[in-house]
């Protein structure tokens, strides 16, 4: 049973259930003095408290999808078996492989044309050597008879640390929410490529070129672009292209907008910090090198690299979130050519639930941003 599944979530909630019945059934046995009696007393109090602490657990997992499975929960690597899809051209066979394919949740989803259709993918890195899933959500104009030379903008949407890039899907709803904005004529149809930035578990690279480490940075901005436009009918030029992200996503997307505006036109990050974070799950990013560490602080960045035509957008909200300063900070860093725009809350913490009122406002803001051709 996996751990999101429906069974393992009910077995948990019936045996925390069963062993509170227990608790009151067994209590005036176990009130009785002796050291069985106090190991009963201990046991059973102890294992509904886990039972209902699991619970709780697998509910939020479920909702959120911070884990999708139990090897994902104790950091273990997966190896699967791929099925390639011959229907992508030479060097899209190379880099990227088709291992799956799904409905999107919209009406009338049976039909690529008129629903659009969520492929799940393995991206190989050919510079960084990273190997990594993802999900391309192709709206239905892609599948539409008159559109097969047609090509369409794109965006990777990054999720926070460790993420999940199903809780993209079924939680934020990218896919249903992009599919609606373009029906309304809200926005121009973009491909979704949606992945977590966490491209070599359970390590937090930051989104950095790690010295003698994980290349995260050059997989993002240059294998993964090469490789969906190699697979896809996106365009190479950087105003083919966006990323968005949320948290540490949001941090990743606005350094890959800001270090590589020759690959991203435009970049928002949702609740985003400004600077690399360095702890625990990040080991040593930077090995002692100064310059590397300046470099991935956004803020320093904006004085000492020169300003581009590129476009950003930051959020965040004036209760609730611990950014608001050093957004307000960067906003005020950013200079011509470049532009920033920003979603600024009344209230909203650091959640899914504040995300989501940011990520239609941020699509229409990046269909603006970029060009099908």
């Amino acid at each position: 049973m996996g751990l999101t599944s429906n069974k393992v979530l009910a077995l948990a909630v019936l045996s925390a259930v069963a062993l509170f019945v227990l608790t009151i059934v067994f209590w005036p046995r176990l009130a009785r003095r002796g050291w069985r009696a106090v190991i009963g007393r201990i046991g059973l109090l102890f294992m509904t408290q886990v039972m209902l602490f699991a619970s709780v657990g697998l509910v939020a997992n479920k909702t959120f999808l911070f884990y999708g499975s139990w090897a994902d929960l104790f950091g273990q690597e997966q190896t699967e078996g791929v099925v390639v899809d011959h229907s992508a051209g030479a060097a899209g066979a190379r880099s990227l492989t088709v291992v799956g394919k799904q409905r999107v949740a919209v009406p009338g989803s049976k039909q690529p044309s008129v629903g659009g259709q969520i492929q799940r993918v393995v991206v190989r890195g050919d510079k960084s050597r990273i190997n990594s899933p993802a999900y391309v959500y192709l709206p239905p104009e892609y599948f539409q008879a008159g559109n097969e030379k047609r090509t369409f903008p794109a965006s990777v949407v990054l999720t926070g640390y460790p993420g999940n890039a199903k809780s993209l899907i079924k939680g934020l709803k990218y896919p249903t929410t992009a599919h609606r904005l373009a029906a309304q004529g809200e926005s121009q149809p973009m491909i979704l490529v949606m992945l977590r930035p966490t491209v070599a578990p359970p390590r937090d690279t930051e989104c950095v070129d790690i010295p003698k480490g994980p290349q995260t940075e050059t997989f993002l901005a240059d294998d993964l672009p090469k490789a969906i436009s190699g697979a896809y009918r996106v365009g190479e030029h950087a105003r083919n292209w966006g990323v968005i992200g949320n948290s540490t996503g949001g941090y990743c997307a606005l350094k890959l907008g800001l270090h590589h505006p020759d690959r991203f036109a435009a970049s928002a990050g949702l609740s985003p910090y400004y600077k690399a974070a360095e702890d625990l799950t990040t080991g040593n990013l930077f090995h002692g090198d100064q310059k590397l560490r300046k470099r991935a602080n956004l803020l320093w960045s904006l004085d000492h690299l020169p300003a581009r035509n590129s476009s950003f957008l930051v959020t965040s909200s004036k209760k609730g979130e611990g950014n608001l300063k050093a957004t307000r900070e960067f906003i005020k860093k950013v200079k011509p050519p470049a532009r920033v725009s920003s979603i600024i809350l009344d209230s909203g913490g650091h959640n899914f639930t504040t995300w989501k009122r940011e990520i239609a406002p941020t699509l229409e803001w990046m269909s603006g941003r970029l060009s099908a051709k």
